[in-house]
């Protein structure tokens, strides 16, 4: 059975692991991220390979990391949180290591995990959706990642759900990242705290009594604990993620949507107004077979699961 490394590289951490062709990880290691030094990333992923390479027979190396990842699978035409614009990271890992390497987006690193091994398995048609401090995704269409032209496709964060709203980071205003993340859920919080502080005394409470240091940890605290303010907050993110969800299947028409990330922690009290949000948009929705709205199985290793498999298979 052909074995595979995948390395999910972030801002804090780099974890890699050997994976099988079942999406079963055999060993890990793990190290903290040098983000601030682009040769000292490169030596930090080839270390942690390098180190399960001695226990396993590995044929191929897939990183996973945040950014634009050209459509050579090598190439970081711009990286988000660490220093490696334009830089060819597969040469530089395959250097160091000897094997073939293969970079993806880390969003389609996990996304692909998912459709194959986790909440997507079995279908062909998936639509992944990271939820976390942005938004993220993978689109999956039968049964091949979607990458694009330039290797940028399903930035689904940034589809545009409230003309003129919120401005993001990528420049343009009223993305789904700034209404549908966890960031967002913040916002939402903080929101209501300014203009309605009786009704959002949990939420303040749970933020040290501190309206400016709201947080989407705390929203969720008070929506557990049935806050009507925090359910609100849930209410607003919801509608607006279900929304986006219901334009993306006007265009992908995918068999499950699966979303993941740290958000989905919140389990029903996020489906709940996603899933009532979603099914109010859908085109078609009593005429079509339905779609349905999911969490993630796969956990926290689905990033270099999906980055070993992915590279296994180019």
């Amino acid at each position: 059975m052909a074995l595979s490394i995948g390395v999910d590289v972030g801002g804090t951490k780099i974890a890699a692991g050997v994976v099988d062709e079942d999406g079963t990880v055999l060993a890990t290691a793990r190290r903290d991220s040098p983000a601030t030094s682009r040769e000292a990333i490169f030596t930090t992923i080839a270390d942690v390979a390098n180190e399960l390479a001695a226990q396993y027979d590995v044929e191929t190396i897939g990183v996973g990391a945040a950014g634009f990842t050209s459509s050579d699978r090598n190439t970081m035409v711009y990286g988000t949180n660490l220093d490696w614009t334009g830089a060819r990271i597969a040469d530089e890992i395959a250097s160091r290591t000897g094997k073939k390497v293969v970079v993806e987006n880390d969003a389609n690193a996990a996304g692909w995990a998912e459709a194959r091994f986790g909440g997507g398995k079995g279908a062909k048609n998936v639509l992944v959706v990271t939820l976390g401090t942005g938004v993220g995704g993978a689109v999956i269409i039968d049964g091949r990642l979607v990458r694009g032209a330039a290797g940028f496709a399903a930035e689904i964060g940034h589809i545009n759900v409230v003309p003129d709203g919120r401005p993001c980071g990528c420049g343009q205003r009223g993305c789904l990242e700034r209404y549908g993340s966890g960031t967002a859920l913040g916002v939402n919080g903080w929101e209501l705290a300014k203009f309605r502080p009786d009704y959002a005394a949990r939420i303040i409470e749970l933020s040290g009594g501190d309206q400016n240091k709201i947080s989407g940890k705390a929203v969720t605290a008070a929506a557990r604990e049935g806050d009507p303010a925090a359910l609100e907050c849930y209410a607003r993110l919801g509608g607006a993620l279900g929304l986006g969800l219901a334009d993306l299947c006007a265009v992908l028409d995918p068999e499950v949507i699966v979303l993941t990330g740290g958000l989905t922690e919140a389990g029903d009290i996020l489906l709940d107004p996603v899933r009532k949000s979603f099914n109010e948009h859908l085109t078609a929705h009593a005429h079509r077979p339905e779609i349905p709205v999911v969490i993630s199985s796969s956990g926290q290793e689905a990033g270099l699961i999906g980055a070993a498999d992915l590279a296994r298979q180019d």
